[in-house]
Order: structure tokens, then C-alpha cells, then sequence
């Protein structure tokens, strides 16, 4: 197996996957239809060589850009309506969607309202989705991700802060779907190790709880084993040594499966840690990590008989939860994660309220076990005190 050859994949969109594919951007956004692409990205990225590199060779070969990076690590409401007045402004035809998981939920969230005048919430993951047969089509949408974690190039769903409520909640329209997903590991070697390991854990957490949502979906499942298995190989290599573009391609390619996967459902790391991100503004990422150990505790019955197969994954020998509950902290501990949510800020009388807004999140229902507020409370208290 040559990691570093380039591939071009058909599932569950077209997948461009491969050193150096990003030169060939300009192809991909012809192909899509595109003349004026709008770049969406965070601001955090916005300076980054391959930012000016995208741009660059578009208007090398005739397709002028436009960029938008006023997205926050915690995308909001109020910064995709001022993308969707951005594209209509410049007429932009499509959009590409660069980034983490901020990056590219903007440009999806900015995609799904960019071409019709409804509101953003009414594309609300649990309404009704809107009857589109009277309006114009959703523009093309190309994705990039530039870390190997979020694994969120493949749909068009998007996490969205609404600032009214302080919550996070999930946007998307079966209509709209990327055309592309560009996964070019070259873009991922300048993340420092603190963000390679954060946004991997990510990664991580997305195998992990996609496979144990309950329920017979084997090609999730298959793809969730194969996602952990290319994070557990992976992970470290990246964060020790940024340069080693076989590692990079090997996370890259890992969190896309474990994105692919989590079409099944996620669970409660997800559903507490969206609040928590919402509440205070941490790195998602970093609050999976930490969350993760307090909510495999919680779980640990109800995924008894999915522990052997991760436990084949990430190559552990005792196949027992206790097995593999150490060797997910001992992975933990070698990245450097903090123990506890309030070693990152998050205060220790925040329980009661993130437990109530966690059970209204989308992931809280596809836990493999059902908890209660108390429950979910008792978690995040958990996670608050003592982590792993």
C-alpha cells in the first residue's frame, strides 16, 4: 500500500485524495461549474500560505476569487448571514470550504443559505427540511479540510452557534451535498502538534462513538473500525513528527472515514461537548478528549460487546473495557490532553445547565445508553473534577 500515491474516490462523494492535489483546485472548481468561487475559511487561517496558494492559482488560470474568513473556531449565525450578503455581493457561483471543522461548517452553513432567502434555523437538523422544488439551486460546494480531524468534507451538514440560546445545532438539507472533497495531506504538515493532537482526538472520538451507536449499519461500522485503526497507527507519528507526510496522509485519510461513519449517529461526548464549546468557546476537539473517558465510564455495559473489535483497531491485547478504557487514556496522556474540562476554563457550577441543553442535542439520542439530565449531569461533573 502506497499512502502517498494519488487516489481518486467515488464514496460517498468524489474524494481527490493525495500529495499536492491542491494545485489542481482550479480543474476541480471547472469541473464543478464555478467561474467566481467564494474561499470560506476561519479566521485563524485566513493567512495561511495555501489560503494565498488556492487564490493564486484560480486567478492563474482565469477563475477570480473571492474570500470570506470572518468564522469564528465556533462558527455563529450572525457570521453566516454576513457570508451569504458576501457571496450574493460579489456574485460568486460556488463555494469552497477551507478549513478545520470551523472553516469548512461555515462554507456549508454559508452554501445552504447563499442561493434563497429562508432563514438559516429553519434548515434545523430535526425540522422538517425546507421544499427547495421553487428555489435555486444550492450553489456547488467544494471541500478541504486543512486538519485530520473534524471528517466533516463529505456531507453538507454544518454545527452552528445560535447566539440567541448559546447552543449549538446541526444545519443541513439532503439537497446539499459537497461535489468535491479535496484531502491533500501537505495542506495538514505546518498544524502544530498541539492542534494535530487535539484534532485528532477528534478523529478519534468520532470512530469510536459512531461504532457503538446501536443498531445494524454494517458499512458505518466497517468504516468506523478502519477510521480508528489508520487514527491509533497515525496520531502519534503526526504530533512527534509534523514533517512525516505518510502520517499526515494516514490521519487525513482516517478522520474522513471516521466522518463517513458518523452518518450513523454519534453519542453523548458529542452532545455535551457542543454545549460546552457553545457556552464557553473551547476547541471541540479538546473537549471530546477530556470528555471522552467520563462518557465511556457512563457507557461501558451498553457497548460490551462493541469493546473486542475496537480493541482489534487499536491493537490491544486485553480485550476487556478496562483494556481498552487504558489504552484510550494512555493515547490521551501521550498527546498531552488536560485531565479535566476545568483545567481549559470550563467552571465547576456549569454542570446542571450544559446537562440540560446537551439533552436536546441530536447525538444525546443515538447514545448507546439512555441517560436523564441528572445523568448527563453527573458526566460533566465528572468530566469538571476529575477527566480520566
Amino acid at each position: 500500500m502506497n499512502i502517498l500515491e494519488a487516489q481518486d474516490w467515488t464514496f460517498p462523494i468524489p474524494i481527490a485524495y493525495g500529495p499536492g492535489r491542491l494545485t489542481e483546485i482550479a480543474d476541480f472548481c471547472r469541473d464543478a461549474g464555478m467561474k467566481k468561487p467564494l474561499l470560506v475559511t476561519d479566521r485563524g487561517s485566513r493567512e495561511l500560505p495555501f489560503i494565498a496558494s488556492i487564490m493564486q492559482t484560480l486567478s492563474d488560470n482565469g477563475l477570480p476569487s473571492g474570500i470570506y474568513a470572518d468564522i469564528s473556531p465556533n462558527p455563529r449565525d450572525d457570521e453566516i448571514a454576513a457570508g451569504r450578503e458576501m457571496f450574493r455581493a460579489g456574485e460568486h457561483d460556488g463555494v469552497v470550504a477551507v478549513g478545520g471543522g470551523s472553516g469548512m461548517d461555515g462554507g456549508k452553513a454559508i452554501a445552504t443559505v447563499a442561493t434563497n432567502d429562508i432563514d438559516l434555523w429553519a434548515f434545523e437538523f430535526e425540522r422538517t427540511p425546507p421544499d427547495m422544488s421553487k428555489e435555486k439551486p444550492f450553489p456547488p460546494l467544494i471541500c478541504i479540510p486543512t486538519t485530520a480531524g473534524t471528517g466533516a468534507e463529505t456531507e453538507g451538514t454544518a454545527m452552528i452557534t445560535e447566539l440567541e440560546r448559546k447552543m449549538k445545532f446541526c444545519t443541513w438539507h439532503p439537497q446539499l451535498k459537497p461535489v468535491l472533497a479535496l484531502l491533500d495531506p501537505e495542506i495538514t504538515v505546518g498544524l502544530p502538534a498541539n492542534l494535530t493532537a487535539w484534532t485528532g482526538c477528534d478523529a478519534m472520538v468520532h470512530a469510536i462513538e459512531a461504532y457503538c451507536v446501536p443498531g445494524f449499519h454494517p458499512m458505518c461500522d466497517g468504516i468506523a473500525l478502519q477510521g480508528l485503526r489508520l487514527i491509533n497507527t497515525w496520531l502519534p507519528t503526526a504530533v512527534n513528527e509534523p514533517g512525516h507526510i505518510e502520517a499526515r496522509g494516514g490521519m487525513l485519510t482516517g478522520s474522513c472515514l471516521a466522518g463517513i461513519a458518523f452518518l450513523k449517529g454519534l453519542g453523548m461526548v458529542h452532545a455535551i461537548s457542543h454545549m460546552v464549546g457553545a457556552e464557553y468557546d473551547t476547541h471541540h476537539g479538546l473537549t471530546n478528549a477530556i470528555v471522552l473517558p467520563a462518557v465511556l465510564k457512563f457507557n461501558a455495559q451498553s457497548i460490551a460487546d462493541k469493546i473486542p473489535q475496537m480493541c482489534d483497531a487499536m491493537d490491544v491485547g486485553d480485550k476487556s473495557f478496562d483494556g481498552f478504557y487504558r489504552a484510550v487514556c494512555e493515547m490521551l496522556d501521550s498527546l498531552g490532553i488536560p485531565l479535566t474540562l476545568a483545567d481549559i476554563g470550563v467552571p465547576a457550577d456549569c454542570a446542571a445547565v450544559i446537562a440540560e441543553k446537551a439533552i436536546q442535542d441530536s447525538a444525546a439520542t443515538t447514545n448507546p445508553r439512555v441517560a436523564s439530565v441528572a445523568e448527563i449531569q453527573s458526566i460533566i461533573e465528572r468530566a469538571i473534577s476529575h477527566g480520566r
